[in-house]
């Protein structure tokens, strides 16, 4: 409403029209109501007041009554306030619903709405912190809480309220650097809806909300922006290709080294395990040996014990060594006979076994 001062001339010449149109249709119902046959001829007036004069005087005067009160009467709907001034001084508020009013002594100064209003304002240039020509927009939203004070407290709101937007959006800008403009919006917004609201309040409007619309920079820094993303991105991609080659030359060498510590791990515990079977086999074979000299000893003590009585025990381990020994020999010859290639065959003798009777005599001595 504070944008259209013509809403309130409208609805007067709308309701002017209604109130003519009820004044025809009574002047017409007046002249039927003359014509008529019934209708009672004073005969004690004078010449001039007749039942048509006076008909007419009456519809006259009805006209005029409604006229007078359409022109009086004031109409604000829901949602607006209207001021009211008498003799030039403000007098009161009126709000929704029918008003009279003592016209032309009062008349309606002010006529708004307190619902919330929009009030766009246009890109201007701005300067950068460091520099930059900027364009910003931006769009306001406001509330009219004191229509006296909106009223009188300043000459004319919406462009009040626009300019003081359009120097705090300056202010705000210059503050910032052209990289940081762009990503302080929140920033720029609170600060101009904190300070549009340090003086609106004097003027009985509240700002409720502030947003900042387009941060256009020029054509030349829009290009030059364009070029530096277009580096920072292809550093983005050499710097991401780089640590993806280092991860994967360290990720090889873990893996080579992981693998060479398992695999000496395995060894290790092959080489352990083989020891302990090799330990446990000789183990096996020497508990096999004692059990087979003991054997072949007890055979030999029983039978020396046939032929001359109580043996020696010690002759009789050295003879069962020297018996198994030769088996041994004889064993191994086997072998070297049953490979392939030139076959020399040597036939044991007691000087010539590997373990003589004079070597075990000596071993039990």
């Amino acid at each position: 409403c504070i944008l259209n001062p013509r809403l309130e001339c409208s609805r007067m010449i709308n309701f002017k029209t209604t109130a003519k149109r009820i004044t025809i249709a009574l002047i017409l119902s007046q002249s039927y109501l003359i014509n008529s046959p019934t209708s009672v001829t004073v005969d004690a007036a004078p010449a001039f007041w007749n039942s048509r004069t006076v008909g007419t005087c009456v519809a006259a005067g009805s006209a005029a009554a409604i006229l007078t009160t359409g022109y009086c009467l004031k109409i604000v709907t829901t949602g607006d306030e209207c001021l009211v001034e008498r003799f030039g001084k403000f007098h009161r508020r009126l709000g929704p619903g029918w008003h009279l009013l003592l016209r032309p002594f009062e008349n309606v100064s002010f006529h708004a709405t307190t619902r919330e209003q929009v009030l766009d304002v246009p890109p201007q240039q701005c300067y950068t912190l460091d520099n930059a020509p900027l364009k910003a927009d931006a769009v306001v939203y406001l509330k009219i809480i004191d229509m006296e004070m909106a009223r009188y407290q300043v000459q004319d709101m919406a462009i009040a309220i626009l300019n003081l937007c359009l120097t705090q959006l300056r202010e705000e800008v210059g503050k910032l650097t052209l990289d940081e403009s762009f990503s302080s919006r929140e920033r720029i917004n609170l600060a101009l809806l904190r300070d549009l609201n340090e003086v609106c309040r004097t003027w009985g409007v509240e700002i409720t909300r502030v947003e900042i619309q387009n941060l256009e920079p020029s054509p030349d820094i829009l290009a030059a922006m364009e070029l530096q993303m277009a580096a920072e991105r292809r550093k983005r991609a050499s710097i991401l290709k780089s640590e993806g080659e280092r991860m994967t030359l360290i990720n090889e060498a873990e893996g080579r080294a992981s693998a060479q510590l398992a695999n000496a791990g395995a060894k290790g515990e092959g080489v352990v395990l083989a020891a302990n079977a090799e330990k446990e086999r000789q183990r096996i074979e020497a508990e096999g040996l004692k059990i087979a000299i003991e054997t072949v000893a007890s055979a030999i003590g029983k039978g020396m014990e046939k032929g001359r009585g109580q043996p020696d025990q010690r002759e009789c381990i050295g003879k069962a060594m020297e018996f198994l020994a030769l088996i041994r020999y004889m064993e191994t010859q086997a072998k070297f006979a049953g490979g392939e290639g030139t076959k020399v065959l040597m036939f044991p003798s007691k000087d010539c076994l590997p373990i003589t009777y004079e070597g075990i005599q000596g071993l039990l001595d």
